[in-house]
């Protein structure tokens, strides 16, 4: 593996660091604090075309690879994490299955709508009682006269809500077969009858991102909605979720690595003693592991990336990567504000936002327990 990045990948990073730097970080803060959804900010990402960054050009992408796409979300990530929830919600969950197994004309309806960030897509898989048990979908649809009618709940599901939220793309039963409950997805717009968004959650994390339950009662969608194949539902999702953990990994390591930078950056201005914090060996061990396992980290996210590029297995190396950029979120984070002091426990600092959006990411996309279970099964238990 080369692990240097070409011209264009380069240039897509550092695009995207100046952006989070100079639009994101000075409205990081009252956005989390008064639990806005960044409009503006989307407006603008939308403009510079990192809603669609992994697609292909001619629905209107930005044609580059899965690599560029993770680099993009790691560098938002360092910033504010309710921006690169938005973004990697929409490619990775929202636009990926319609792009993946839409047909032509549903590519064309949504796709570059979706890349261009006109409209927000997103992916209603999680139930009351569908969590980690993704296959106990409880949704059904049943098709009467040509269409799709659904009735059931979806809980937990990112960029469903918005004033431009397009359509989400929800698993549901449509039949039974000999193996057990036949299971596919639907492409709902927004504004369909019967489709009820419901109020954004109160979360500890994430505060500018978008989060709602979804209610279906007798919504009916044209039978030409189905996406893909009638049945293949569950393969589907599976695939989705694959793809998605590539990009929670790339938010674990930015956020890892935003809250390393800003506690190096206060431990040189925090003076105890007479002298720099950074000089008490006790903060150097701290940051210099932590340094360590970022870098180890963004190299398993940025292999499960460029294995899925070349169109390899991928599934246990991005089940690994977000197993452990979940968990050093959560301590990078939780070092960060120990390195603050009481400082970081205080509003005004980034750390403390860092640390309340880290724990997400060991349950979102598959807990923890769910990518000790893939990996232990690619590895033959």
């Amino acid at each position: 593996m080369d692990f240097d990045l070409s011209n264009e990948q380069r240039l897509i990073q550092e695009t995207v660091r100046d952006f989070a730097r100079s639009e994101v970080a000075p409205v990081a803060e009252e956005l989390d604090r008064t639990k806005s959804f960044p409009y503006e900010i989307v407006a603008r990402m939308s403009e510079l075309g990192f809603m669609g960054i992994p697609f292909p050009e001619e629905y209107g992408g930005g044609g580059a690879d899965t690599l560029s796409y993770a680099i993009a979300v790691e560098e938002l990530a360092r910033i504010d994490s309710s921006v690169a929830i938005t973004v990697a919600a929409n490619t990775s969950l929202g636009t990926s299955p319609i792009y993946y197994w839409g047909t032509e004309e549903q590519k064309q309806e949504w796709l570059p709508d979706l890349c261009a960030g006109k409209r927000l897509g997103a992916f209603g898989l999680t139930e009351p009682e569908a969590g980690s048990d993704a296959g106990n979908t409880k949704t059904r649809a049943e098709l009467v006269d040509g269409e799709w009618v659904i009735n059931g709940a979806k809980q937990f599901i990112t960029n469903s809500g918005t004033d431009i939220s397009g359509c989400v793309t929800i698993t549901a039963v449509t039949g039974q077969t000999d193996r057990g409950p036949e299971i596919s997805n639907l492409i709902v717009p927004n504004g369909t009858p019967g489709y009820e968004v419901g109020e954004p959650y109160r979360k500890m994390g994430w505060n500018a991102s978008d989060t709602r339950p979804l209610a279906f009662d007798d919504a009916r969608v044209p039978e030409a909605n189905l996406l893909g194949p009638r049945g293949e539902g569950f393969h589907q999702f599976l695939q989705i979720l694959d793809g998605g953990r590539i990009s929670v990994a790339a938010m674990g390591v930015g956020l890892a690595q935003g809250a390393l930078d800003e506690a190096i950056k206060y431990a040189k201005e925090r003076q105890a003693f007479g002298k720099p914090i950074s000089k008490f060996q006790a903060i150097q061990a701290k940051i210099a592991d932590l340094s360590s396992q970022i870098e180890a980290a963004r190299l398993l996210t940025w292999r499960a990336a460029v294995e899925k590029d070349r169109g390899e297995n991928f599934s246990l190396t991005a089940a690994q990567a977000k197993l452990i950029t979940g968990r050093l979120a959560v301590r990078a984070s939780e070092e960060a504000v120990q390195i603050h002091g009481g400082y970081g426990y205080i509003e005004e600092y980034p750390v403390c936002r860092f640390y309340r959006d880290a724990k997400i990411l060991t349950i979102g996309e598959g807990t923890d327990e769910v990518q000790q279970m893939v990996i232990a099964r690619a590895l033959g238990c």
